[in-house]
């Protein structure tokens, strides 16, 4: 063989060689990524082609599938209620995919989860449909409509949490949107998901407010700096005077903090609780300092980027480099603190189970079409932001915001409630319409079973009558109802 010919078969072996070496490559390494790759149009047509398994509530679906007749993707989603319901299941669309529940338990949902071999094995044998697992949820259907209604056509979220257990009990965001409306994959569902997109709709109705919106939290926030005070020592006596001038001029600045009621002049830390004294808890923070004011809201569950519910929560934020001035003014829960209604309902969560916080959950086991459970979600503790002592002092005065102070609305007859109302104040100079917060937890004799965060992004109220325990404590008041009145 003369040397040019020896060159081209060279050549050519290692174009040979090359295609073997490629060829085994996706058939050996990356077999599995292929295989679920989204764009593989099979593992769509086969998710839809089995009655997918459901999202249960108080033992009843919230979600279904019927027959679409479509001769590729036979089986759609259908939901009940679905604009309710949907910041908990998310979607589960032939077109456009899946998230939040619907998509982390996908696997379980479709039957194809590896814990579920044997459920397949056998509907191979006795010929029967393969039916996906179903996924049992923490929510309580009375507290989340409650939630739902209660904020109406306003713009906003509430989260509801057990105290002692962590469990999710209500997740609301308004406007919402029905995920049905786009589950299959005809022209009628492309332009209802089209009129989604924020380029168009510009409220959002797909931002799940609850997990994933920051928001300035306002007086709401006074509470974790009162219980910043009281463990750190800067407070002894909450009913003992703070020695708090009027004015009180923010550090390192000549800018006056505005009050908004009277008597805060050294007011003690009990009354401007009660009635929401902005000088007090931003003097109180500057004392704590900051780097105590952050070791207290980490502790809480701020800047933490990986609270799963199992949906992800957004981190909220509470600054580590701000200046003395920023601080107090972050101890009043403005200036760079920001923070989703989930954080807001952790942090009273705590204060009500004693200083304990326990780990925010919404799924509460995974059952096998044969209803065998093959997993199960327990209380796990989080963190303890405070002493059992702290947190009894923070109660106090919180009861007293719901008895006397600016949280009256949120009162339940035969129920404890400890509640603060927030009105935060955003945009360029403060312009924009404020928003209105309100936390609560209501106990009986037998504990605490509910802690609410209620935020009021927008809504027909003037700007002068939006208020925390005007707009948000009537809403979280009859979601705390809705959970006693399951509990009696």
């Amino acid at each position: 063989m003369n040397k040019p010919l020896r060159h081209i078969a060279i050549f050519c072996g290692l174009l040979v060689l090359a295609l073997l070496v490629r060829d085994n490559w996706l058939q050996f390494v990356r077999a599995d990524e292929l295989n679920s790759h989204e764009r593989n149009r099979r593992v769509t047509i086969e998710r839809y082609a089995s009655v997918r398994g459901d999202i249960i509530v108080d033992g009843k679906p919230i979600t279904g599938s019927v027959d679409s007749k479509d001769p590729l993707y036979q089986y759609k989603r259908t939901y009940v209620d679905g604009p309710m319901w949907a910041p908990v299941t998310g979607y589960a669309s032939q077109a456009y995919g899946s998230n939040q529940l619907e998509k982390l338990n996908d696997s379980i949902l479709t039957g194809n989860d590896d814990r579920l071999f044997f459920d397949r094995t056998l509907s191979m044998f006795t010929g029967e449909q393969k039916k996906g697992g179903n996924v049992v949820t923490t929510l309580n259907a009375a507290a989340q409509k409650a939630a739902f209604e209660g904020l109406g056509k306003k713009k906003g979220a509430v989260a509801a949490i057990d105290p002692q257990t962590g469990k999710i009990l209500a997740l609301a965001s308004t406007p919402s949107y029905d995920p049905g409306s786009f589950a299959g994959y005809s022209r009628e569902d492309e332009k209802a998901w089209a009129s989604l997109d924020e380029k168009v709709n510009k409220d959002k109705p797909m931002l799940n407010r609850a997990l994933r919106e920051i928001y300035p939290p306002g007086s709401t926030f006074k509470v974790l700096t009162a219980a910043a005070a009281l463990e750190n020592g800067v407070i002894k006596d909450i009913n003992a005077p703070t020695d708090t001038p009027e004015p009180y001029f923010l550090p390192l600045s000549r800018t006056t903090m505005k009050n908004h009621a009277g008597g805060c002049e050294n007011a003690s830390l009990n009354y401007a609780m009660e009635v929401s004294c902005n000088s007090v808890f931003a003097k109180l923070g500057d004392e704590v300092g900051r780097d105590k004011m952050v070791e207290m809201a980490e502790k809480f569950g701020f800047n933490n980027p990986e609270i799963d519910t199992p949906v992800r929560a957004a981190a909220s934020v509470y600054d580590k480099k701000m200046d003395r001035g920023g601080n107090a003014l972050s101890a009043i829960g403005q200036f760079n603190t920001a923070t989703t209604p989930l954080q807001m309902a952790m942090v009273t969560a705590a204060i009500a189970n004693d200083g304990k916080l326990m780990k925010p959950y919404m799924v509460d086991h995974l059952v096998a079409p044969n209803l065998d459970v093959i997993e199960k979600n327990e209380p796990e503790e989080m963190s303890r932001p405070m002493s059992p002592e702290t947190a009894q002092l923070v109660q106090k005065m919180m009861e007293n915001v719901v008895e006397k102070g600016t949280g009256t609305k949120a009162a339940i007859d035969g129920a404890t409630v400890g509640g603060k109302t927030g009105t935060a104040q955003h945009g360029e100079k403060n312009k924009a319409r404020p928003y209105a917060w309100f936390i609560s937890y209501a106990k009986t004799d037998s504990g605490s079973p509910v802690a609410v965060a209620v935020v009021v992004e927008d809504s027909d109220a003037t700007r002068d009558d939006i208020s925390g325990g005007g707009l948000a404590a009537p809403i979280a008041r009859d979601v705390m109802k809705a959970v006693l009145d399951g509990r009696r």
